[in-house]
């Protein structure tokens, strides 16, 4: 498949991992970054609660608070704000970025390569599980506020909810420029009121301040033995988004993106914790979500508007993310190619890809309705989100060992505190595998054979093809001695092969008896890096009279424009009339291979299916439709 996209927003090739902390991106951020951590608080300690099983004492209370604090400490303000996101490439963020980072630096084959693409592309994959159960439990757990007020309304909570998800869903062709603007104010104003919200609550138990001792948490962890890990499934929704700090670095830098966790987020988040715990020594017996608890009872629809609004903004922001990640996965030769829109000529990350869109709204809709409330979904959060954290750490100690050089011992160090807390988390989801949790999981298993198979299947028609290529020193010497008639124009003719003369230039001579004036071999080549120079992305190499090989590179996150980058060769001494060119490519059928190394039943016809619903190359190239041939051939696989 391929990647159409409109209208073309100019690509610039810069590094935004050092922006400026203006008061401007610290507020962006909070309404793209931090929708999923600042709403967790509307469900973490429900589902806390119901995993301890009985009424904790005030001890043990400070004891939960101790370790959801120490979770937020060690998880996203040690290893995420301070070591993850120095691991950029090239400014931008997320698993599959870092995974490109340290294989690029170790090599194709490089010891243990292997291994990093699976923990790079599982993690990727899983996301889009956590991507489908982040809006349906924030949305449920927002609108069950009303239900602290009067139970009237508690039928209606399931169809409203549905209602805003598909209305969510629906506004995602029209992009989100314009209500994008007021996302970072909302979310500052959501932030201002859990954290006066939580003072209410602290000011009464100001002894809960005793939870920034980690000898509360640990002492919780020994007490209550193996059923510390029931606890921790619930502990660990707290700090659930926090992948979303590396992942949008690319959009913000990470300087905005540390301040307003630490000045803003951070301490909302713990008042917020803090006065949910005095609550909760208050009334040990509690059934009711704590965090509307907090509020004045005139207060609690204000705050299930603002919660919805909240909640709504958490969604849009992993909806935006499964649709960066997907173009990365495509640059990257990992993903089949799908139909991309983008939805603003300013904003790149605007983007729209409607088969991603759909799919996570048929999944939503269907967790929202099949569990039915926030509580239910809680047993099916989480193990997707630790499973990835996990993959990063590992990541993240090759990062340390071949980028910033440091010593076995160091590494190790560092990276085995990481591995301890997401060990504990990662065990303590396995436990909610029988709730719900397995759905996240299959859903992560499917996208990785759907990515290894997509990678394998275009590997395996490379392999077929390079075999077929004809002896360029004939074709030239044919050319040469005129034997091959010249005639006005311009054929362009796209290559996978990388040669010179490729396979479609030589069947358009053998057919035609002829080749134009000018004839150009064009290899596209995505780079693991996000972005490439303008002076880096055209090389032009001379073939013969008349002939060249273009080779264009474009960065993993680039909108790949060729007709508009194929003019730029002149620069180089190759002078193309584009207004007369003929742009070929080849349409492969796929055929069972006899090779060895061919793809397994299973996976040929996975692949087949994905590659005959592809769009026209035509479309992912922007090249003019009018003046493009496909040529047929057979592609054994």
């Amino acid at each position: 498949m391929t990647q159409a996209v409109q209208p073309k927003p100019t690509v610039v090739s810069t590094v935004v991992a050092e922006r400026p902390a203006t008061a401007l991106a610290c507020m962006s951020a909070l309404g793209i970054v931090y929708g999923d951590l600042g709403t967790s608080p509307l469900y973490t300690y429900q589902a806390i609660v119901g995993a301890v099983g009985s009424q904790p004492t005030a001890a043990e209370a400070i004891g939960l608070l101790s370790l959801v604090v120490w979770s937020l400490l060690i998880t996203v303000s040690f290893k995420y704000c301070v070591f993850v996101m120095r691991a950029d490439n090239h400014g931008e963020g997320g698993i599959l970025a870092l995974m490109s980072l340290v294989t690029d630096r170790i090599g194709p084959n490089g010891r243990g390569v292997g291994t990093l693409i699976v923990c790079g592309l599982f993690g990727a994959a899983l996301i889009y599980g956590d991507g489908v159960i982040t809006p349906a439990i924030s949305v449920l757990s927002a609108l069950e506020g009303v239900n602290v007020v009067t139970s009237v309304f508690k039928p209606y909570v399931l169809p409203a909810a549905l209602v805003v998800l598909v209305g969510l869903f629906a506004l995602q062709a029209r992009g989100t420029e314009t209500i994008g603007r007021i996302f970072g104010p909302i979310m500052a104003l959501w932030f201002l009121t859990i954290a006066v919200l939580g003072l209410s609550g602290l000011v009464h138990h100001p002894e809960v301040i005793r939870a920034l001792d980690p000898t509360r948490a640990l002492n919780f962890l020994v007490v209550h033995g193996w059923h510390s890990f029931v606890v921790l499934g619930g502990v660990f929704l707290a700090v659930t988004g926090g992948e979303a700090l590396y992942a949008d670095m690319g959009h913000f830098g990470r300087n905005p993106i540390r301040l307003s966790w630490y000045f803003m987020v951070l301490p909302a988040l713990l008042l917020s914790y803090a006065g949910q715990t005095s609550l909760l020594i208050d009334n040990p017996a509690m059934t009711d979500n704590p965090f509307f608890e907090l509020a004045p009872h005139w207060a609690v629809i204000p705050l299930v508007v603002l919660a919805t609004l909240a909640t709504i903004i958490a969604s849009q922001a992993i909806i935006t993310g499964a649709f960066s990640l997907t173009r990365q996965a495509m640059q990257l030769g990992w993903f089949p190619g799908m139909n991309i829109r983008q939805t603003s000529d300013r904003e790149y990350g605007q983007i729209y890809v409607p088969f991603v869109n759909w799919a996570m709204m048929i999944g939503t809709l269907t967790l929202t309705y099949s569990f039915g409330s926030s509580d239910s979904l809680a047993g099916a959060y989480g193990t997707a989100v630790s499973t990835t954290m996990l993959l990063t750490t590992a990541l993240l100690y090759n990062a340390m060992r071949d980028i910033w050089g440091w010593s076995k011992l160091g590494a190790l160090a560092v990276s085995s505190m990481f591995l301890f807390v997401d060990l504990g988390f990662f065990g303590a989801n396995l436990l909610k595998i029988a709730d719900g949790g397995w759905i996240p999981l299959a859903m992560g298993i499917t996208l990785f054979l759907v990515m290894t198979t997509w990678h394998r299947g275009i590997g395996a028609i490379r392999r077929a093809l390079v075999k077929r290529e004809a002896n360029e020193d004939e074709i030239l010497a044919d050319l040469a001695s005129g034997n091959v008639a010249r005639v006005p124009g311009t054929a362009v003719f796209l290559s996978r092969s990388g040669k010179a003369i490729p396979w479609l230039m030589v069947r358009h001579i053998a057919q035609m008896k002829a080749l134009q004036e000018t004839a150009v071999s064009l290899s596209i080549n995505f780079q693991s890096r996000p972005r490439v120079p303008i002076e880096e992305r055209v090389e032009v190499e001379p073939v013969a009279e008349g002939i060249w090989h273009i080779t264009l590179n474009f960065g993993f996150v680039e909108v790949p424009d060729v007709a508009a980058t194929l003019a730029q060769a002149h620069i180089q001494g190759c002078s193309l009339n584009l207004d007369d060119a003929v742009y070929f490519a080849a349409r492969d059928a796929l055929v069972p291979s006899t090779a060895q190394d061919a793809l397994p039943a299973w996976r040929r016809i996975l692949f087949t299916f994905m590659y005959r619903n592809a769009v026209r190359i035509s479309d992912r190239f922007s090249l003019p439709p009018d003046k493009f041939v496909e040529v047929g051939r057979q592609a054994p696989v």
